[in-house]
């Protein structure tokens, strides 16, 4: 389960991605299958899928417990064999590295 807190140092990694309407489910299937494989890498700690209601845009939500493994797994080959349909389906894709600097809850 994903728990965004300023504790812990996880890395994080939000990647807003844009696609064609009537193509954002079957993308959205696509980065649950590779969701699915990254949830077995080193370092992994949760990745949650958003989905616009427009049917635009897809946000990927990665935590993981450092830099350093997430890149790993990102050069793990058979994420780069695997998914390459990703980047043929999307539009534009912008991935960035956060810190968690605050949080609210009830």
């Amino acid at each position: 389960m994903a728990v965004i807190t300023t504790e812990g140092g996880f890395v994080t990694q939000i990647t807003t991605i844009e696609t064609e309407p009537g193509r954002q489910d079957e993308l959205v299937r696509i980065l649950t299958e590779r969701a699915r494989f990254m949830a077995g890498q080193p370092g992994f700690q949760s990745i949650s899928l958003h989905k616009s209601v427009d049917g635009r845009k897809i946000v990927n939500y990665v935590q993981w417990t450092s830099r350093e493994l997430l890149e790993e797994a990102h050069r793990a080959p058979e994420f780069r064999e695997r998914w390459p349909e990703v980047g043929e389906r999307a539009q534009a894709a912008e991935p960035c590295l956060y810190e968690v600097v605050h949080t609210e809850d009830r």
